[in-house]
Formats: structure tokens, C-alpha cells, sequence
């Protein structure tokens, strides 16, 4: 019996551009930046979505889709529940990765370094820039944690809403915030025919290091 969906046969040929060492720039975060504005520009599928990835005090890897909401200080910025799956493993092990791809430039990057909570301040301005009702939805969501309905979640914004009235602006709720991720690793990739893909890479040993270039076999 033929399998329902034939995986192998699925193929596609990268052929739009490519990344040598000449036309890279040589800091990283300049290049990302070049990169994701040409993304926009590209009109990309959430362009600032990347894949978050953690890992538990077991050693246990986990991922998910976050959005990308700044980049300030060197350092990738996001938000979220501080009690979260993912807010709970950053505590334990300060350390997360990152995976941008943008299919119509035929484009990955791949971004690796240390996690840590940003200001209050920066939490507090991004909090009043959203919409009322995220706002609420930051108040009511116990994030990863097991609900027993849909029923639950809608009652709860209901509790909340009357709490809130026209109430302006509405706080921050203690629990929920933003995160920043400061690289040491940055992997600039670009798809090539015959899967001789570029892969170019930036790495330092500490914030205060040099950057260094090196290329890696596809």
C-alpha cells in the first residue's frame, strides 16, 4: 500500500542569491538587520516570527513561534509569561536559541546566546503599546498551564473586563514581560542549487570579544 503522503518526492531548488565572505557585513546584528528588512520589504510571512528553543533542567529540548518585538542593546527582544513553560526554563538554564526563516529569500538565520529579563521600563512601554484587549488576555492566561476549557478562559476576560471598566491604562501584570536574548553565535544561511548551500557564521567568547567569520560545509 503507497504511503498517503509521499514526503521524498517533495523538492525544491534554491537559486535566488548567494552569501560569500565579501558581501556579508561584518557585524552581525547589521547584517540581521539588513536581512529582515529585506524580509519586509520581500512582504515575507511573519517576517519577525522566529522559533524560540529552551531546554529544561533535564536536558530536555522545547521550542515554539514567538514574535520579535525589538532589538535594543544587542540583544533580541520578546514578550511573554513569565510563568510559562518557556519562562520557567529560562530560569532554570539562562541560555535559548533562535530560527528566523524566510522561504521567499530562501533565508535562515540561526542565532544562539545568554537570556535574561529586560527592564521593567521596557516591559512597562511595550505593555501600554498593545492592544486593550491583549492587555487583558496578559491578566487572564495562566500560560501552559492546564485549563479545563475554552469556556474557563472566556469567563475569566469576562471578570476581568468588569475589573478594567474604561480603566486607563490598564498595569502590567507583574507576571508577564520581556526577555532578551544577547548572541554569541549568529549562522547567516542562504539556500544554493544542489543543496551547496552558504552557511556563514559569526561566533565570540564573551560581549566584550571580537567577532569571528568562518564558513560551514552545507
Amino acid at each position: 500500500m503507497p504511503p498517503i503522503l509521499n514526503l521524498s518526492d517533495i523538492r525544491k531548488t534554491y537559486s535566488q542569491q548567494e552569501l560569500s565572505e565579501q558581501n556579508i557585513n561584518d557585524n552581525p546584528f547589521t547584517q540581521f538587520e539588513a536581512w529582515l528588512q529585506e524580509a519586509l520589504d520581500a512582504q515575507a510571512a511573519e517576517p519577525t516570527a522566529m522559533v524560540l528553543s529552551t531546554v529544561s533542567p533535564e536536558g530536555r529540548p522545547s521550542a515554539r513561534v514567538v514574535l520579535l518585538k525589538a532589538l535594543e542593546q544587542d540583544q533580541f527582544v520578546f514578550f511573554t509569561n513569565y510563568n510559562s513553560r518557556k519562562g520557567s526554563q529560562i530560569n532554570e538554564s539562562p541560555f535559548a536559541a533562535l530560527t528566523f526563516f524566510w522561504p521567499e529569500l530562501e533565508r535562515q538565520v540561526r542565532i544562539e546566546g545568554q537570556i535574561e529579563k529586560v527592564s521593567t521600563a521596557i516591559s512597562d512601554n511595550y505593555f501600554q503599546s498593545r492592544p486593550r484587549g491583549s492587555q487583558i488576555g496578559a491578566w487572564v492566561s495562566p500560560q501552559s498551564k492546564m485549563v479545563e476549557n475554552r469556556q474557563v478562559l472566556e469567563k475569566v476576560t469576562e471578570e476581568y473586563k468588569l475589573k478594567f471598566g474604561e480603566e486607563e491604562p490598564i498595569p502590567r501584570p507583574p507576571h508577564w514581560g520581556g526577555y532578551g536574548l544577547k548572541p554569541y553565535y549568529f549562522e547567516f544561511w542562504q539556500g544554493r542549487p544542489n543543496r551547496l548551500h552558504d552557511r556563514l557564521v559569526f561566533s565570540r567568547e564573551s560581549a566584550q570579544a571580537n567577532w569571528h567569520l568562518n564558513r560551514l560545509a552545507p
